[in-house]
C-alpha cells in the first residue's frame, strides 16, 4: 500500500468516525465549540452539561425500582427463597443510593434542608442491617419483622421530605409475575 492509499484510507476512516459519533449523538455543536486553546467555551459546556441532564432519570424513577425490588422481595421471603431475597434486598439498597446521589439534599415546604444522605445512612444502620440479618438467617417472622420496620422507617423519610402522600404497605402481589418465588436454586 503505497503512502498515498495510506492518508487516504486513514481520512476515510477519520470521516467515517465523525459521522458515526455525530449520528450517535456523542459529537455535536457543544464539542466543536473549542476555543483556541483547546478548551471549550463555559456556555457550550452548560449546554451540554444541560443536554446530559435532561436525558438522564429522575430521583422518581430510582424509586420506582426501590419499590419494585422491595415489593419482590416481600415475596421472596415469604417462600423462603432466601437467595432471591438477598438478590432483591441488595437491589433495593442499591436503587436507594441510587435516588440519594441524584437528589442527596431537598428542601422541604418551609425551605429547610432534608438531607436524604443522613437519612439513608441510619436506614442502612438498623432497618436494612436488621433486614438483611434476617434474610440471612433464613426467619421469617423475623424476616416479616424488619420488612415492617423498614417500610416504617422509609415512610418517616417521605414525610421529612414533605411527601406524606407516599404511604407504604406490604404488597399484595408481586410486582414481577415472571418470576417463580417459589424456585429455590442453590
Amino acid at each position: 500500500m503505497t503512502l498515498k492509499n495510506q492518508v487516504r484510507g486513514s481520512g476515510v476512516f477519520v470521516a467515517g468516525l465523525a459521522v458515526g459519533l455525530m449520528w450517535a449523538g456523542l459529537l455535536g455543536p457543544a464539542t466543536w465549540a473549542a476555543g483556541e486553546d483547546g478548551s471549550e467555551s463555559p456556555a457550550a459546556l452548560r449546554a451540554e452539561l444541560d443536554t446530559i441532564k435532561g436525558k438522564l432519570p429522575g430521583q422518581a424513577h430510582a424509586m420506582m425500582d426501590v419499590a419494585y425490588h422491595y415489593d419482590n422481595l416481600w415475596f421472596a421471603g415469604q417462600h423462603g427463597n432466601w437467595p432471591l431475597a438477598q438478590f432483591y434486598f441488595n437491589e433495593t439498597r442499591s436503587h436507594l443510593r441510587w435516588a440519594v446521589r441524584i437528589i442527596p439534599v431537598r428542601k422541604d415546604n418551609q425551605g429547610q434542608e432534608v438531607k436524604l444522605a443522613d437519612i439513608l445512612e441510619s436506614l442502612e444502620n438498623r432497618p436494612l442491617k436488621d433486614l438483611e440479618a434476617a434474610i440471612q438467617s433464613g426467619d421469617r417472622e423475623k424476616f416479616n419483622t424488619a420488612y415492617r420496620f423498614t417500610l416504617e422507617a422509609c415512610y418517616a423519610c417521605h414525610k421529612a421530605a414533605d411527601k406524606p402522600y407516599l404511604t407504604l404497605q406490604v404488597p399484595d402481589h408481586p410486582a414481577e409475575s415472571m418470576i417463580d418465588f417459589e424456585a429455590v436454586v442453590k
